[in-house]
């Protein structure tokens, strides 16, 4: 197996080996008993003309490859998502037409789920931005996805946390767009790790006095909503707001720190999945959610567990630099080319983050193949100054 010099946090050069990859199905024999959609990145074109902080371009063809390979396993697409750089270098117009491909190419596909994000990201934000206003961005997305004839993910509005003034500004917002959507929507409370904008959602910087204004919320417009997708990081939180929620209404983990126990489940029930760490894990996690469902909960756990490490690394603060490491696992894999991001986000870990991740990786054997993806680590190395 391939070796190579990797850098330590203590600033030294360390060899290490890798070993064998596990083998995983190419898809699953029988169907899951968990909803599991992957939050998915998006591949950048990489010779596109364009100055990346400040314009994104998509290969859409390899961006909606992935997406097929996701679809192959058996895992939903939560699209233009955060893992998506929604926010961190993709904008609306650009988020919108990966929708509309999403969303026909999933037509193409037997079985296939995708769900999109709307939210009010094209909007403005300054001290003149109003809760009415949010509300017509809202109402502008919403009508956009279901017009491309694809469900809602109502994503947390950065334009919301800075106007408003109270709980009662999220309960009017919500009910007001939930009233007019046309399908049962995904709500999905975004925590300020992933965006520090976000801080204080649902008017209270307490998540269990925010929790108390999102689940009213959930009572009111139940017949509205699907489910509700929570990324605090936070299993304890996560499992007291599941044991709350009206019937009907699905808890999907956003907690890519403790997903294995959470999608498991207790006596009192389980959370689905809607995980930016499936697009990095999407072959151990269709395995895995397979044999959740074959009632071999042994077997779920040997897959995931040494996956968590891997995930808890690539998640780790500034938890909004994640999608370094999703596209990083993408181009060790062969899913693309090259390891360049909209909006130049290649650059937002350290090389010692990025040699950690490969040694995570190869140790969950996650890395399909490790002579190719050791050559292509090599060629990150060489960018940052460390000879192969």
């Amino acid at each position: 197996m391939a070796t190579l010099d990797l850098p330590t946090a203590e600033g030294d050069l360390t060899p290490y080996t890798t070993g064998a990859p596990r083998e995983f199905a190419t898809a699953p024999k029988r169907p899951f008993n968990r909803l599991a959609l992957a939050a998915s990145h998006v591949v950048a074109d990489p010779l596109a003309d364009v100055d990346p902080w400040l314009q994104p371009a998509v290969d859409w063809e390899r961006t909606i490859a992935f997406r097929r390979h996701l679809w192959r396993l058996g895992l939903g697409v939560a699209e233009a998502m955060d893992t998506a750089q929604r926010g961190m270098g993709m904008d609306w117009p650009t988020s919108l037409e990966l929708i509309r491909r999403s969303t026909e190419a999933a037509r193409e596909v037997p079985g296939a789920v995708v769900a999109s994000g709307a939210g009010t990201d094209h909007l403005e934000v300054d001290g003149a931005t109003a809760v009415s206003d949010v509300i017509s961005a809202y109402e502008e997305q919403c009508a956009a996805v279901e017009a491309c004839g694809g469900r809602i993910i109502l994503m947390a509005s950065r334009a919301l946390a800075s106007c408003a003034t109270s709980p009662d500004d999220y309960a009017r917002v919500y009910d007001g767009i939930l009233r007019q959507v046309a399908e049962p929507v995904i709500i999905h409370w975004l925590g300020e790790m992933f965006d520090p904008a976000l801080s204080g959602y649902w008017g209270d910087d307490d998540h269990e006095k925010a929790m108390e204004t999102c689940l009213a919320v959930l009572e009111t417009n139940a017949a509205k909503v699907d489910g509700i997708k929570i990324s605090l990081l936070d299993k304890e939180k996560e499992i007291a707001m599941r044991r709350r929620l009206p019937k009907g209404i699905r808890m999907y983990t956003g907690d890519d720190f403790n997903f294995a126990e959470l999608i498991a489940g207790d006596d009192e029930g389980y959370s689905d999945a809607l995980l930016g760490i499936f697009d990095a894990i999407a072959p151990a996690a269709s395995a895995a959610l397979e044999a959740l469902a074959g009632n071999c909960p042994e077997e779920f756990y040997d897959i995931l567990e040494p996956t968590v490490p891997l995930s808890r690394h690539i998640f780790s603060a500034p938890t909004r630099f994640y999608k370094t490491g999703v596209v990083l696992m993408a181009y060790l894999n062969g899913h693309q080319d090259h390891f360049v991001m909209v909006g130049g986000q290649e650059s937002a870990r350290s090389i010692i983050h990025l040699a950690e991740l490969f040694r995570l990786a190869d140790k969950a054997g996650l890395l399909v193949d490790p002579d190719i993806a050791a050559s292509r680590m090599a060629g990150v190395l060489t960018v940052h100054g460390i000879a192969a």
